[in-house]
């Protein structure tokens, strides 16, 4: 077996996930209700064995997995590489007043316009390289092995494209579940998507509406 076995978990729930307020590289805590998640998630995954862990630094994947890897007994590292999409001028504020303040953007943040970066943020499609980039080397790494990643929805999305073929600019008709299971491959061959979205382990979970 030469392909790597990924399961990537996104972050529980935030305050700011239930306002529907855009994250990005904000730092920004788990609520009472992601806490929870994290905790349903570890006792979920014990009948699983990972190699490794990796989690984006940004502290609601940090805490999200810090929470499984401690119910797995499990060390975790950070990976910097693995944090969400940095959202330039849109960063802390809702969608709603996005489209108040900077319609123009809005309407390129809506249409998944793949070159625009929010004047201050990152492009999709440097975010997407980046994802990639980063996925790709930690499976090579651990090639044959199994991968615990927990991260942010928008690496989500690009995770699943990549698997699926579907295009960075196509609207997105999947969803992203806080504290979901998503588990794919990535070896020689491509990526493979296994699994998405898996929430038997949870009693709530917020679909994702703002990254």
């Amino acid at each position: 077996m030469t392909a790597t076995r990924i399961c990537m978990v996104r972050h529980g729930e935030t305050d700011w996930n239930v306002e529907q307020r855009i994250q990005g590289h904000i730092d920004v805590a788990l609520n009472a209700t992601g806490v929870a998640q994290a905790a349903a998630t570890a006792a979920g995954l014990t009948a699983h064995r990972f190699h490794a862990a990796y989690s984006s630094d940004l502290g609601r994947a940090w805490q999200t997995a810090q929470a499984i890897g401690s119910g797995l007994r499990l060390a975790v590292q950070r990976a910097p590489g693995l944090r969400e999409r940095h959202y330039g001028i849109l960063q802390g504020l809702t969608t709603a007043e996005v489209a108040v303040r900077y319609p123009d953007t809005y309407a390129r943040y809506l249409a998944r316009d793949p070159d625009h970066n929010f004047r201050t943020g990152e492009s999709l499609a440097a975010f997407s390289a980046r994802i990639v980039a980063v996925v790709e080397a930690m499976a090579a790494d651990h090639r044959g092995q199994s991968l615990l990643l927990v991260s942010h929805g928008g690496v989500l999305d690009i995770c699943y494209r990549r698997a699926t073929g579907r295009a960075l600019s196509a609207p997105r008709n999947f969803g992203i579940p806080n504290a979901a299971l998503n588990w794919f491959e990535v070896g020689p061959d491509g990526w493979r998507l296994l699994a998405w979205a898996d929430r038997g382990h949870l009693e709530r979970s917020l679909d994702e509406s703002a990254e």
